[in-house]
């Protein structure tokens, strides 16, 4: 799993690779691989600080010769790490795999390029049990030049993948199918720590960014219901333009704890690949009057006055929708019937709607995020493909509609509120649609995310399972032997998902019809 960063002193990143690290997890550094001047000098070298400043000036040594400045930082820096149950490799295995890595890049020489001098240090397992190197490259090459570093970091998504089945290491399959989620840096959990909040700020944005969207049926509504949730949002116009929303950011407001920090915006593409302004706008009606309504709410948002208008989320929820946003998920998950396991932008478009009732439904009830927001985001991760896949789903004519509906209601839904039953088979027919997912994920090859979905089911309704006392007998007849109504937030549930079947069983069972756990679901 590559990381990349870039900077503009080699001496800093040396000093910090030989140091403790942040949680004094560098308990052994030193050089694994490097170019053969960094090798012939410092191979055997303990690597201390006085041994990392050398290098740095070694490293360095041809953008101070020839003068060259490069604006946006001539350090180079990318980590490679292993999941934490894949062990640790030997030093041996970690050079073939940096210098391999450092060739693909194209820092290395070639007919028609001088090298760049780089280095790879290995240092022990990181605070999460992962072993990893670091590698740090000069991006002035021997001869002066620069080296490019265009599209760097698909390039070496690409290359860590060739890594991975050349190595026999164990193959990411976000990036095998053609997903991907933006990962938690480390320094956003410190600071959620220091501010004594449940989870970073991205995640809690993701999630609420997410569940209004899902529940919205136009951009003006989306807006408000983000305010309405506790965000502040602001857009961004088109050039020259004040009223072509061309897209948009989002913030927590400062929490009790520091009530003087600045508040700090996220674009919709740095909280997921789905949540861009373009990726939102293709499930919502596209005409002047919703433009213009849109545009007047956005302004409203940025300035921080009242909403224009109000919708859908300022109205109770009649009870009976929720028989009826069952019945709508019901006909969708008969239509997933017919979709191959390998229509990825299908199944994504699925998991994306799917995860936006879990995350109305977890905003709702859950005081700090719990199983319900573990739901919501591995089903969230399956929905990660890129753009250029996303108008497949809509051709095919899936709806969001049949999601819509549900995320309004668990929105609204009030705990211990009215319609148990109808509560109940709504929650039921969400399920049928993750487990949909779950087996598409497993039929697909995917075991790994399909793994996630299921524990994340399990978890979620073993915790929020317990016993159908507090029903009437009535209630308890009509929902099913298996539903159970949790305490804590007066909806009935289903029992937990099965174990995972595997690939084989899915796919046979996909054949005849049958659903994962062995018979047909409505």
């Amino acid at each position: 799993m590559p990381n990349i960063t870039r900077g503009q002193r080699m001496s800093g990143l040396m000093t910090y690779l030989a140091g403790a690290g942040r949680a004094n997890e560098h308990t052994d550094p030193h050089l694994v691989a490097g170019d053969s001047s960094i090798m012939a000098f410092h191979g055997d070298d303990v690597l201390d600080r006085a041994t990392a400043l050398k290098i740095a000036r070694n490293l360095d040594h041809a953008r101070r010769a020839y003068a060259v400045e490069v604006p946006s930082g001539s350090v180079w820096h990318c980590s490679l790490s292993l999941k934490a149950e894949e062990g640790r490799l030997p030093d041996e295995r970690w050079a073939a795999i940096a210098e391999e890595f450092v060739d693909g890049m194209g820092f290395s020489e070639g007919p028609d390029r001088a090298a760049c001098r780089w280095v790879a240090v290995h240092h022990g397992l990181s605070k999460a049990g992962n072993d990893h190197i670091h590698l740090a490259v000069s991006l002035v090459r021997e001869d002066g030049t620069c080296a490019s570093v265009w599209n760097d970091r698909p390039r070496a998504q690409e290359r860590a993948g060739q890594l991975e089945r050349r190595h026999g290491l164990q193959v990411l399959e976000s990036r095998s199918a053609g997903r991907g989620d933006r990962g938690i840096k480390p320094g956003e959990r410190e600071i959620a720590q220091r501010n004594g909040a449940a989870e970073p700020a991205r995640l809690t944005l993701e999630r609420t960014v997410r569940a209004s969207a899902a529940a919205s049926a136009d951009e003006a509504e989306f807006v408000r219901r983000l305010r309405r949730s506790g965000l502040l949002a602001r857009p961004r116009f088109a050039a020259g333009r004040d009223d072509v929303v061309a897209g948009y950011s989002v913030a927590l407001r400062p929490s009790s704890v520091r009530p003087d920090a600045a508040p700090v915006f996220y674009g919709g593409g740095h909280l997921a690949r789905d949540l861009t302004m373009p990726r939102l706008r293709t499930e919502w009606p596209d005409s002047p009057e919703h433009a213009s309504a849109a545009a007047a709410e956005w302004k409203a948002a940025g300035r921080g006055t009242p909403a224009r208008s109000s919708g859908r989320e300022s109205t109770e929820v009649d009870p009976a929708l929720w028989e009826q946003c069952a019945r709508e998920v019901a006909a969708m998950r008969e239509h997933l019937r017919a979709v191959p396991v390998d229509d990825v932008a299908t199944w994504a478009h699925v998991a994306r709607q799917t995860s936006g009732a879990f995350a109305a439904w977890s905003l709702r009830v859950e005081q700090v995020p719990g199983p319900l927001a573990e739901t919501a985001a591995a089903l969230a991760s399956s929905a990660q493909v890129r753009a250029h896949r996303v108008q497949d789903a809509l051709l095919a004519g899936l709806s969001p509609s049949w999601a819509r509906g549900a995320a309004m209601v668990l929105a609204a839904a009030a705990e211990g509120g009215d319609g148990p039953v109808g509560q109940a088979v709504l929650v039921r027919q969400l399920r049928n649609t993750v487990r949909a997912l779950h087996d598409a994920h497993m039929a697909s090859g995917e075991a790994h995310r399909a793994e996630l979905i299921a524990t994340a089911m399990r978890a979620q309704l073993e915790a929020l399972r317990s016993p159908t006392d507090t029903m009437t007998p009535a209630t308890t007849a009509q929902v099913q032997a298996e539903t159970v109504r949790p305490r804590a937030l007066g909806s009935p549930l289903p029992a937990p998902l099965p174990l995972a079947p595997t690939t084989e069983t899915v796919a046979a069972r996909r054949r005849s019809g049958a659903s994962a756990d062995g018979g047909a679901e409505r």
